[in-house]
């Protein structure tokens, strides 16, 4: 059914599905794309903030991406047909939108061309329309709560490097330091600086 992905949780009761949505792919073909994205988009943002405030915004990016959805799916679909919003992609704008929103550059290459770094996640919404199983509007969405925070209208959701050092020391991130073959980055940004050159 139409929307099912994310409307079912304001029906059911079922909050959870506010977050678990971005682990459900159709096929192998929507599975390789996110993991692509997740390592292309994900990577870069974690390593600009730490693990733990990365973990800690993708749980927020998507509950917000999620809400936003809610709120503009009975909108939209009467004008246009809504996919459902699933997968990985409405996170990655987010932070695609974060980054563009606070990066110091003015332009950057995008296929070649010269372009402003602000229309970059625009142009990219409109290339993942071509992803399947995309839902343009949760991309959208997850563009939208990006931006917000990037230019600084979800500030609650930002906490001092000095809570993120005190969160790496406790579970569950002491955990996924001993995991091998992830790399965990601190939270603080001397740490981040000292690891890289280490």
């Amino acid at each position: 059914a139409r929307g099912a992905a994310m409307a079912a949780p304001s029906h059911d009761g079922e909050v959870h599905r506010l977050i678990t949505y971005i682990f459900v792919y159709e096929d192998l073909i929507s599975l390789t794309c996110g993991a692509v994205i997740i390592w292309y988009f994900a990577g870069s943002f974690e390593k600009n903030v730490g693990t733990v405030k990365h973990c800690i915004l993708t749980a927020a990016f998507s509950v917000l991406s999620a809400l936003l959805y809610l709120f503009l799916e009975p909108l939209v679909s009467r004008l246009l047909e809504v996919g459902d919003a699933k997968g990985f992609m409405p996170v990655a704008f987010a932070t695609l939108g974060v980054s563009t929103t606070r990066s110091r550059m003015k332009r950057t290459l995008f296929f070649g061309c010269r372009v402003p770094v602000v229309l970059v996640p625009w142009f990219g919404l409109c290339i993942a329309w071509f992803v399947p199983h995309s839902s343009l509007l949760g991309n959208l969405c997850g563009l939208l709560v990006g931006e917000a925070y990037g230019l600084g209208y979800c500030f609650c959701l930002d906490f001092p490097e000095s809570v993120g050092s005190k969160l790496d020391r406790v579970f569950p991130f002491t955990l996924l330091k001993r995991i091998p073959g992830l790399k965990y980055i601190p939270g603080s940004l001397a740490e981040r600086r000292a690891s890289e050159n280490s």
